[in-house]
């Protein structure tokens, strides 16, 4: 084997190198996960980039929006858009915080 690691999965990368070593299409991928027949989570995850251009992007876009992308499914989609209203409810928290000092 060569010096550089091999992940079969986003998931095995984040384990042993971290959550800041992985990209957002890996990130992406992970929720995504385990994708469908002839299509991975990664490639579903990279065509959901694609379309919207970032997270930021993806953020409040409906679920319609991402039953468009080719094998992303209606629990794969609410899986996306809860971690989406978690990520939203952290920086209210911060900005309740910031507010206070």
């Amino acid at each position: 084997m060569s010096g550089k690691l091999q992940w079969h999965h986003a998931g095995g990368k984040l384990r042993e190198l971290g959550p800041a070593s992985v990209s957002d299409a890996e990130l992406l991928a992970i929720l995504i996960s385990p994708g469908v027949k002839d299509r991975p989570a990664a490639k579903i995850a990279e065509d959901v980039l694609a379309k919207f251009g970032s997270f930021k992007g993806m953020a409040n876009q409906p679920l319609s929006r991402l039953l468009e992308i080719k094998g992303l499914g209606e629990v794969k989609a609410i899986r996306i858009a809860a971690a989406f209203e978690i990520a939203r409810r952290i920086v209210n928290e911060v900005l309740k915080e910031h507010e206070k000092d």
